[in-house]
């Protein structure tokens, strides 16, 4: 019970018997120390009460905050516990899902339709302290796990704010237009007509579905135990990863994928560098963006690049006799380099030239918008493998791509 409750309560009880004293005509000796006595405490209690409320008041907030916090708090922590393994069982031997697994399966069950077992995207991520991998481990031999390589997530380091969605579609209206100011020419004169406030809004659609197929053995599935469910996620996560990265900016807008960044139709501006790729183009695209408004400075602004750029400028220094490599003095300028051969195409023609991306957040709105529908459909293939007890899993995921701003992005191609 809350301190100021207490002494609220208290307080009642001491007016009531000051009450009944007061009544009296002629109180005895007890009685009128007794009143003194009450009277005092009353008049301490106001004060108590008092700091009661100033304290309780932050106490309140704090508690306000956390309550605020609270359930996304409580869901991560059930998506930590869930348990990839469960759900194979289930779609392959009907087992019973239990604890934070059935929690999770049947809210978001309540959430949206699936055909199988949907799967937090939050529960492909790797777990500290697990051993992972992509193949099924041999419990009678202690080993080290190599995993399989798949490229790292480079949409998010690159700026991109991942939208998570339950249904349905999503639109960001972002603002477009320009308010100019101007100066009154004299004295009573106008200082210019107003402009119009213009949104472009920028639609997240669920057309695109990207899947994945696993194949698991019975034998993974009796001797593997819980290595199997590290083994499912890490791959899971991994390929699932690496498509949609490569999807966000080399979708092609057709045969389901959607349409990247440097394929769609997003009005872009793109630069042809057709030169050797030199710290001083992508300072001039530096300088455009300045110029545009886009980024205060080059530590705003973050360039996407293969591989085979990072070799040329490492390989040359900023100007004859000069002690610094190109790369170094584009790393120290700029806000970030991301380096992916996933993300990029491979260089082709002779001499072989490639793009690169560069990104700014202006106003804390992202360059890129990434859409993820739900959770992670996965559906069991009771056909393909029955004849040797085998499993075979599909994961079926709805991803969307748009870009929130043109003025925010700059391709460079020709980068040689």
């Amino acid at each position: 019970m809350l301190e100021s409750v207490k002494i609220s309560r208290r307080q009642s009880e001491i007016r009531q018997a000051l009450s009944t004293i007061v009544g009296k005509d002629a109180p005895s000796e007890d009685e009128t120390r007794s009143m003194a006595a009450l009277d005092a405490e009353y008049r301490t209690n106001e004060t108590r009460y008092r700091a009661a409320l100033i304290s309780e008041d932050s106490e309140r907030r704090e508690a306000k905050n956390e309550l605020e916090t609270r359930g996304d708090r409580e869901w991560n922590d059930l998506v930590s516990r869930f348990e990839l393994r469960q759900a194979a069982l289930f779609l392959d031997e009907g087992r019973a899902l239990s604890g934070p697994t059935n929690e999770i399966v049947t809210e978001l069950r309540n959430r949206g339709g699936y055909r199988g077992v949907p799967v937090p995207w939050a529960a492909l991520e790797k777990r500290a302290g697990e051993t992972i991998a992509s193949g099924t481990p041999n419990p009678f031999r202690m080993a080290p796990i190599i995993d399989r390589l798949f490229a790292e997530s480079v949409a998010t380091r690159v700026g991109a704010q991942i939208i998570t969605i339950d249904s349905g579609e999503a639109e960001y209206p972002v603002a477009t237009s320009a308010v100019s100011a101007a100066w009154a020419a004299t004295e009573t004169g106008a200082v210019g007509s107003p402009s119009a406030y213009q949104t472009t809004d920028r639609p997240l659609k669920p057309n695109s579905t990207l899947g994945v197929q696993m194949k698991l053995t019975r034998k993974s599935l009796k001797q593997s135990g819980d290595a199997l469910e590290q083994a499912v996620r890490r791959d899971m996560n991994g390929t699932i990863l690496e498509a949609l990265d490569k999807a966000v900016f080399q979708g092609a807008g057709a045969n389901g994928e959607p349409a990247g960044v440097l394929i769609g139709s997003y009005s872009i501006t793109s630069t042809a560098i057709a030169a050797t790729a030199s710290w001083a183009a992508f300072r001039a695209a530096v300088v455009r963006f300045m110029n545009a408004n886009a980024a205060a400075g080059p530590g705003d602004v973050t360039a996407l690049i293969r591989p085979e750029v990072w070799d040329k400028l490492d390989a040359s220094l900023v100007a004859t006799g000069a002690f610094k490599f190109e790369f170094d003095k584009m790393r120290e300028s700029l806000g970030g380099v991301v380096i992916s051969s996933n993300a990029l195409a491979a260089p082709t023609g002779s001499p072989a030239a490639t793009k690169a991306l560069l990104t700014t957040k202006a106003g804390g709105v992202a360059p890129i918008f990434v859409g993820l529908w739900g959770a992670i459909d996965l559906i069991r293939d009771p056909f393909s493998d029955a004849a040797s007890g085998g499993l075979r899993l599909t994961a079926l995921a709805t991803a969307d791509v748009t870009v929130s701003r043109p003025a925010q992005l700059e391709i460079l191609t020709g980068l040689q």
